[in-house]
């Protein structure tokens, strides 16, 4: 066996000398560690007779204390010491010009909705509203979304009970508006809107416009006027806009809507992904099912509706290329847009 007392003295030595809490923690760990020289001392008793071990263990076991409340007193004057400079360096100096206070912008997300409104607002459609927490039968039912569809499914649809859930678009304003009043409409309902969805292009909760019309010899073709008209004015630049087929339970005829893109004319970019094109909305003809559904004859009024996403509109005019940017709240983003 090894002099206990001089590995101990050497170890006070160490500990005494530590100047920070990380080599206080290494020589710790040199001595009292599972490999550590002490702990060996300890693993090494079985060698010694019956008659030596008590003494020789017991003398172990007495360094073994002290060094540790050796560490442990260094290690508060440690952190004591790393405190009291800590306060001394962060003193503030309050006789130093202040930083001065940022203003505030408006989110680029209410921009683009102010946008929206102006252009609607000015061929004269009225704006509406709905509760966020619907009921399935307005969110899906009255809307011609059959009971299988997958809409309804549960990994897309945030539901509190089978009855209740929160909108997964602003669609139940149109439903709820036309069941109070007689035609004509002509609504634009913004909103809130939530689905299971969380990427670079999509949050659990995000921004829509509902819009549609209802009147006598309204026609899938003063549906895409009004659309070009609007992504034009939306934008503040010549564009070009064409119509895909697609499907829609609450509207028939359906279709997709893309226009040229923004950044490269149609000439193609990777925002386009070189194609020229870029996916706006969905839209089409009501659906007479939904019309008849709220007590509109489909044989004598006819109506169009679409579904956009104000974030992604946002996104597209400011060049923004992260929707979680919208929901960080750092100052830096948010000072960039002004209101235009």
């Amino acid at each position: 066996m090894v002099d206990v007392s001089k590995i101990l003295n050497e170890a006070l030595r160490e500990c005494n000398d530590c100047a920070d809490l990380d080599s206080l923690d290494q020589v710790r760990v040199k001595y009292l560690g599972k490999k550590g020289e002490i702990t060996s001392l300890l693993k090494q008793l079985g060698k010694l007779s019956p008659a030596e071990r008590p003494r020789v263990g017991n003398e172990i076991n007495t360094a073994k204390t002290q060094l540790l409340l050796s560490v442990e007193e260094h290690r508060k004057i440690l952190e004591k010491t790393f405190l009291d400079q800590s306060i001394a360096d962060e003193t503030i100096d309050v006789s130093l010009p202040g930083r001065g206070n940022s203003e505030g912008t408006i989110h680029p997300v209410n921009l683009a909705l102010a946008r929206i409104e102006e252009f609607f607002i000015g061929l004269g459609f009225d704006i509406g509203e709905g509760p966020e927490i619907e009921s399935s039968d307005y969110n899906f039912t009255h809307l011609n979304i059959p009971e299988h569809h997958p809409a309804r499914a549960m990994h897309d649809t945030f539901y509190f009970d089978d009855k209740l859930l929160l909108r997964t678009h602003t669609s139940p304003v149109q439903i709820r508006t036309m069941e109070k009043n007689k035609p004509p409409f002509k609504l634009i309902a913004p909103g809130k809107a939530y689905r299971c969805d969380s990427d670079l292009t999509h949050t659990p909760m995000f921004h829509q416009v509902e819009g549609f019309c209802v009147d006598k010899n309204v026609s899938f073709a003063d549906l895409r006027s009004v659309l070009l008209d609007f992504f034009q004015f939306f934008f503040d630049k010549e564009l070009e806009l064409r119509m895909r087929p697609s499907y829609f339970p609450f509207t028939e005829p359906s279709a997709e809507v893309d226009i040229s893109c923004v950044k490269c004319d149609g000439s193609g970019c990777r925002l386009c992904s070189h194609t020229g094109w870029i996916e706006v909305l969905g839209c089409g003809m009501v659906h007479p099912k939904v019309l008849s559904g709220v007590d509109v004859d489909p044989e004598n009024y006819t109506g169009w509706a679409f579904g956009l996403g104000i974030d992604r509109l946002a996104m597209l005019r400011y060049s923004i290329d992260d929707l979680r940017s919208f929901f960080e709240n750092d100052i830096r983003f948010l000072e960039q847009f002004i209101r235009n």
